[in-house]
This record gives structure tokens, C-alpha cells and sequence, in this order.
């Protein structure tokens, strides 16, 4: 099936053909025909499925069959939240690819930098918008910015913004919109908090699953290592030097750990680089620039900060600590193994995590081989080291505000 099977305007599939995509994914093949017929969607699919086109095509379609006059600051025709600054801008660059040639006028906002410059460019005019939930409301009360005149809504990765806590900034934002609209859900991850959020934002939407629920992408290779936490920066290095890998992701769960272990990773005579919500946009900006042209060999990160990276052909993805919330496992994994390209996912679980593998086990419904790396057997008599986090009363606390919207650790940031 190609791209003009799908009915989309002709400047849509000539440009789809500059742009070298030969047919439609499995996403796109799904959510496209029910986004054009003004139906909302809830989709569930893996990173790296398409699923950006799947929601922007339809976007500019509509536009492009109904062309506005003259597009402004409060008249958005469709508005695309993200939940991070990273998302955003690799969502908005697919949104002026596909739009290239046409009037069709977009911009992003965000935080983190000027508000002024944002405001100037609203002036003057805008059909698409793309936005993090904090700067779309500092814009909606400073008045700069009126969504009352909607057509279509996009939330992007919905599941990660319940996660940081966003649910309080959508309600706000949800206040603004018109209640005639098209609204569609997209969500790595369908669980019970993203079907409670589709109830208050859809109407009667056609669910669409492109693959089994809360699965892997099967091109990725999962491999899990046991060895003793004290040497798990050690045995990455190794692992990258004797290997001769190049582009390696690797998370931490805070952003003291990615810089920390960034630190000592320069020390083993890797280039490495870190991002985390604490540096500014211009200082991620360059380390995924550096990371993606092959300057950096290793590029250490948060999962807020990583959520949206779209590195092409990224090969290998670490797992230096296994993720407090079992979905950013899913999350973070699917940085690899995109547009069915092989990847490798290497987990390294100590003896004090091992209840963080059973829940993400339970998630992915499957088992996750266990082995040891020769020279790397982790050792047993050593005591392991307390985590506060693992105890039942933790693992509920977690689980509840999990569903609130406001996962343990991932206070709500501004972006």
C-alpha cells in the first residue's frame, strides 16, 4: 500500500516522495484513514513505529482542504503537546518536512528560553503549534496565545506525561479548548492511567494497538547482565573498548548519576556526554549534536531527557540502572531497534534490583534471561546495597501515583 492509497492530498504524497518514504507503516496505515474521517484515536504503539506522520499528515491534510486566509496567534488550527523540549523539536521538524511545501505556517514553544522571541513569531500567525504543557500555559495567561477556536488536539506520548506529573497543566489547558474537536491519544504504553485520561479527553475514539500491548520492538535484542553495582561502570567501558562501539545511550536514573558516571567514562579514555533537565537547551542541544555526528562516542542520560531522542540507526542502548517506573523500560529501549533496524539493549542488574526486573517482567509479560559476563560474575557474599525504594509499602506508593499522574521521582518540570 502506498502513501496516495490513503487518500491524502497530492502535495502530501509528492512530498512523502521527496522525503524517500515508499509505503505507510503500520500506524500510519491504521490511524491515517480514521484521523481523516475526524474520528478521535487512541493509539498505542512503540517509538520508532512512525507514529508522528501518522498524526501530522492528517493535520495538514485538513488544512490543505481547507486553507485559512490569514492563520494567527489566537486562531491555532491544531495544537501538538509533548511532553519534553527534545520531543517537541523532533516532532516540529516532522511537522515542517512534511508541510515544506505548502503555506501552511507552525512553531513550537517551550521552556527554557525566551518567551519574547515566541511571542513575536505567534504574532505572526500560526496553523500548527507544537508545545510542552508549562510554556503553552505561561502563554495562554499572558494572553499571547488563545486555543478556543481548536480543531485538532494531539497529546504525544501521553503516558510520559503522566509520568512527570503534567496531569494538573492538562486539566488547565483542556479548560481552554473548545469542547467540539478532534482529539487523539498517543501513548507508548496503554495501561489503566492513560485509559482513565482517554475517557476525559475522547469521544467514542477508535482504539488502535499496532502491537501487542506494552511490548518490544522484535528487532531488539535484550540482554540482562548480573554483576555488582560497584563495577558497572567499569564493565561498560570494557564493553564499549573491546567491542569498538560507537553511539552508545546510556541511562541513569538521576541527573547526578549521568553526570557522574559521564565523568568517570571520560576518565577511561571515552568521549562521553551528558543530558538531564538541569542543563540548559543549549547545552542538550550540543551534546546530542556531538552524540549524533559521532563526536561523542557515549552519550549519558535521564529518561526525561532522553524521552524523544530520535537517533537513526542507534545500535546499542545501556541500562546502567533499571528504571523506578517498569514502562520507561519500554521507553527506553525503543531509542533503539527503529523503523526495523536491529538494536541491542543491555540491562545491568545488581542483586538490590532484582524486584525492578520482576516488575517490568510482569509488564512486558515475558522473561528476561539472566547471565553473567566472564570476568564480571558478580559476587555473592558481598551484602546489597539498601534501597529505600524496594519495600511493599514503596511499590504501592508508586504504583498509586503512577495512576494519579505523578510517578515517584519525576516531579512535575516546567518545559
Amino acid at each position: 500500500m502506498g502513501f496516495e492509497q490513503l487518500g491524502l492530498h497530492e502535495a502530501i504524497t509528492s512530498t512523502l516522495v521527496g522525503l524517500k518514504y515508499d509505503e505507510p507503516t503500520a500506524v500510519q496505515q491504521q490511524v491515517i484513514p480514521e484521523a481523516l474521517s475526524g474520528n478521535d484515536v487512541l493509539a498505542g504503539a512503540q517509538t520508532g513505529t512512525g507514529k508522528t506522520a501518522a498524526f501530522v499528515l492528517p493535520i495538514i491534510h485538513r488544512l490543505l482542504q481547507n486553507p485559512r486566509s490569514t492563520p494567527s496567534a489566537v486562531n491555532v488550527s491544531a495544537l501538538i503537546l509533548a511532553p519534553t523540549r527534545e520531543l517537541a523539536l523532533q516532532v516540529f521538524k516532522s511537522v515542517q518536512a512534511y508541510s515544506e511545501n505548502t503555506a501552511i505556517q507552525s512553531t513550537i514553544v517551550y521552556g527554557g528560553v525566551s518567551i519574547g522571541a515566541q511571542v513575536d513569531i505567534l504574532k505572526k500567525g500560526v496553523d500548527i503549534l507544537v508545545a510542552t504543557p508549562g510554556r503553552l500555559i505561561d502563554h495562554l495567561f499572558k494572553g499571547t496565545l488563545d486555543v478556543s477556536h481548536l480543531n485538532t488536539l494531539i497529546l504525544d506520548e501521553a503516558d510520559r506525561m503522566l509520568d512527570m506529573g503534567f496531569i494538573d497543566d492538562i486539566n488547565i489547558i483542556l479548560k481552554r479548548l473548545p469542547k467540539s474537536r478532534q482529539t487523539m491519544l498517543f501513548s507508548a504504553t496503554l495501561d489503566d492511567a492513560i485509559f482513565k485520561l482517554s475517557q476525559t479527553l475522547l469521544q467514542q475514539p477508535k482504539i488502535i494497538e499496532v502491537h501487542d500491548r506494552n511490548s518490544v520492538a522484535a528487532p531488539v535484542e535484550q540482554i540482562v547482565y548480573n554483576l555488582d553495582s560497584d563495577r558497572k561502570r567499569e564493565f561498560i567501558s570494557y564493553l564499549i573498548g573491546s567491542k569498538n562501539w560507537h553511539q552508545v545511550l546510556v541511562f541513569t536514573r538521576t541527573k547526578q548519576g549521568a553526570d557522574t558516571l559521564a565523568k568517570e567514562m571520560k576518565k577511561d579514555g571515552l568521549v562521553t556526554e551528558s543530558i538531564h533537565g538541569d542543563k540548559s537547551q543549549g547545552a542538550r542541544e550540543r551534546a546530542l549534536e556531538d552524540f549524533k555526528q559521532g563526536k561523542a562516542r557515549v552519550l549519558v542520560a535521564t529518561d526525561v531527557a532522553a524521552r524523544g531522542l530520535d537517533i537513526r540507526q542507534l545500535k546499542y542502548v545501556i541500562n546502567y540502572e533499571l528504571p523506578y517506573i517498569a514502562e520507561d523500560y519500554i521507553h527506553r529501549i525503543g531509542r533503539t531497534g527503529r523503523a526495523g533496524e536491529d538494536g541491542l539493549a543491555i540491562s545491568l542488574l545488581a542483586q538490590e534490583e532484582q524486584y525492578l526486573l520482576e516488575e517490568i517482567e510482569v509488564l512486558l509479560n515475558t522473561r528476561l534471561n539472566q547471565q553473567w559476563y566472564p570476568g564480571f560474575e558478580p559476587d555473592f557474599t558481598k551484602a546489597p546495597v539498601a534501597d529505600k525504594k524496594n519495600s511493599k509499602a514503596a511499590q504501592k506508593r508508586r504504583a498509586k501515583q503512577r495512576a494519579m499522574g505523578k510517578a515517584t521521582g519525576n516531579k512535575r518540570r516546567r518545559t
